[in-house]
């Protein structure tokens, strides 16, 4: 399954207390497991406000969600308990071990799962190729390692952008004058 946001190939899955869709990729099942079983894009850092959709989403897809973990790094609140369509989802956090950009989720029966979080401000661009990346069954980048690459990625762009807008802005190619020999200059004779 895949949800994730609007692009022509992305499926949905509406938020039941919001016309918003719940901005949420998935790993497909692969043969060997991945570092990471997808994204998560969530609209903001309230964990109160943001993990019952999610936990309700994913309830009937992995099993009831019981335990997430976080670090605290990206969250100003970590709630104890959040209460999730008809049960509580217990709250906990690690700081050293735990990846800043990862939440990780616990269901007693079936597993655990780890997902990127992607930050809520991020631009659709790098959240979209985060979230392909992310959800890649094969995929072998832990969270943090994705997030540095979709910065350097981003910086790339930028400078490919600001060499552009210069180019353009000092006229192309017709900007560009042939070389000054100089009156007394004479071209280098072909070897021959």
């Amino acid at each position: 399954m895949t949800a994730t946001i609007s692009l022509p190939t992305a499926i949905e899955a509406e938020e039941p207390s919001s016309s918003s869709p719940l901005r949420l990729s998935l790993s497909p099942t692969g043969p060997a497991p991945a570092l990471l079983d997808g994204a998560w894009w969530p609209r903001s850092r309230d964990l109160m406000a943001e993990l019952p959709t999610l936990t309700a989403v994913l309830d009937p897809l992995w099993g009831r969600i019981t335990r997430v973990t976080v670090n605290p790094t990206h969250w100003p609140v970590v709630p104890r308990k959040v209460p999730v369509a008809g049960h509580v989802v217990k709250v906990g956090w690690f700081l050293a071990e735990q990846d800043p950009h990862e939440l990780l989720l616990l269901s007693y029966h079936v597993g655990r799962w780890n997902l990127l979080v992607i930050p809520p401000r991020m631009d659709p661009v790098t959240a979209a190729w985060l979230m392909t990346a992310a959800s890649d069954p094969l995929g072998t980048s832990t969270a943090s390692r994705l997030m540095a690459e979709a910065a350097r990625l981003r910086a790339v762009s930028e400078a490919d952008r600001a060499v552009k807008a210069v180019w353009d802005s000092e006229g192309g190619h017709a900007a560009r004058s042939a070389p000054d020999f100089g009156r007394d200059a004479v071209p280098a004779a072909a070897d021959g």
